[in-house]
């Protein structure tokens, strides 16, 4: 089996290299490419040559633009790589016969409520960077057959930029921190993404009818607040010291934290059912707070 994957420097994109390279012959691109191969999503024609050149039996794209405040502004380029870009994916795996694994977000839906998202739900995107996700998600499913769409919530990994780094860092800094407690959903690891793909790959090529749409995230639910107040009382017990006081993590409300008048509205419901994961791949999902405490167990070293 030949897989082509996309985004291959990213959160997801790093741990997939890790558990895609045992399926079969792996091919990993970032934005600049190599070989001749195109990993630029802006590039179109680009796209479609390395596609048919490469010509893989599975597409994986963990490509895609995340900078959610940003797409407010930067809707054309953030609609090339979210919308337009798994159109050509989809549009050439389908003439390929090859199968397309793409990954969307709970950001579709419009954070109602206060029940777990189901795949068939009505969605709603709230800003810019949902909308251009809710699109993409579309074409692969309209175009391409031999499809699986993974929306995933709060993801973070050990490799780079994410939530828990922020809040270590500031509690380092600071005396007290205010973080929002109106907002849920369940923080899921890269990790957790990407050995999910790689059973669920090895699945469908024997089962090709599990073609669909699925919501992937770790099991339990929590606040931005409630996950904060987690990664502090976790490094503290591992040793690390904070300015922070340990009753000073204030609780606030999202419509109180409004660090410029641009930046895009979220969903206060991110919740997502993964009943119809569960069950069509036999899989059981951990607690959100398995996968916290592995990845800052990595990056603890790093923070002085």
């Amino acid at each position: 089996m030949k897989i082509l994957l996309f985004g291959k420097n990213g959160q997801l994109g790093w741990e997939l290299q890790r558990s895609l390279a045992p399926l079969g012959e792996l091919v990993a691109l970032d934005r600049h490419g190599e070989g001749g191969l195109c990993g630029d999503l802006t590039d179109r024609f680009g796209l479609i040559n390395t596609i048919t050149q490469v010509k893989p039996d599975v597409i994986v794209n963990a490509a895609a633009y995340t900078a959610v405040d940003k797409a407010e502004s930067e809707k054309v380029l953030a609609e090339k790589v979210n919308a337009e870009a798994p159109r050509i994916m989809a549009t050439t795996a389908e003439r390929l016969g090859a199968w397309l694994i793409h990954y969307s977000t709970d950001y579709v839906f419009d954070g109602g409520g206060d029940v777990p998202w189901v795949e068939t739900d009505p969605t709603g995107p709230l800003n810019v960077y949902g909308a251009t996700k809710l699109a993409g998600e579309q074409m692969v499913v309209s175009r391409c057959a031999r499809h699986l769409v993974f929306r995933t919530s709060w993801v973070y990994a050990a490799r780079g930029e994410n939530f828990a780094k922020a809040i270590l860092r500031l509690a380092q800094q600071r005396d007290a921190l205010r973080v929002i407690s109106d907002q849920i959903g369940a923080p899921t690891g890269a990790e957790l993404i990407a050995d999910v793909t790689a059973h669920a790959l090895r699945t469908i090529r024997a089962c090709p009818g599990l073609a669909g749409v699925y919501h992937l995230a770790a099991s339990g639910e929590a606040s931005w607040h409630a996950y904060a107040r987690f990664v502090i009382d976790y490094a503290r017990s591992k040793g690390k010291t904070f300015s922070v006081k340990t009753g000073a993590i204030e609780a606030i409300q999202a419509s109180a934290y409004a660090p410029s008048s641009t930046s895009a509205k979220r969903p206060a419901n991110s919740r997502l059912d993964t009943r119809k994961l569960r069950t069509e791949f036999d899989l059981k999902l951990p607690d959100w707070r398995l996968g916290v405490e592995r990845m800052l167990s990595e990056i603890l070293n790093e923070i002085r």
